[in-house]
């Protein structure tokens, strides 16, 4: 098994658990498009003031920041890296379902589902 990759640009930094290396592995395989990469956006709204957003890109913008863990890539681009600099995404399979997480440490309130939060 490969190590956790942790991209870091200045003192920002986000990181992948193995769980959901293999989640994202196991989607892109899923779309049959080897190109694919998982996107993690922060927009406004939600609950809590800010939400997470996941989607699939197969193509990537100047501000974005790309990482890879175990063949799955993910990219995000450098406002969304600033809110969540310093988290970490799993992939939780639990009673409420199977979902991505994020564990931010610079949100200061997040809503009961965990997909938005407040700084």
């Amino acid at each position: 098994m490969s190590e956790m990759t942790t991209v870091q640009r200045a003192t920002q930094s986000l990181s992948l658990t193995e769980n959901a290396a293999k989640r994202i592995a196991w989607l892109m395989q899923q779309e049959e498009q080897s190109n694919l990469m998982l996107r993690i956006a922060v927009s406004g709204g939600g609950c809590s003031g800010f939400q997470y957003g996941f989607s699939f890109d197969d193509s990537t913008n100047p501000d974005d920041v790309t990482f890879e863990r175990d063949g799955a890539r993910v990219v995000i681009d450098q406002m969304s890296l600033e809110l969540l600099s310093g988290s970490q995404v799993d992939f939780v399979e639990d009673l409420m379902g199977a979902y991505f997480k994020i564990e931010n440490p610079n949100a200061t309130a997040s809503c009961g589902c965990g997909t938005s939060f407040a700084i």
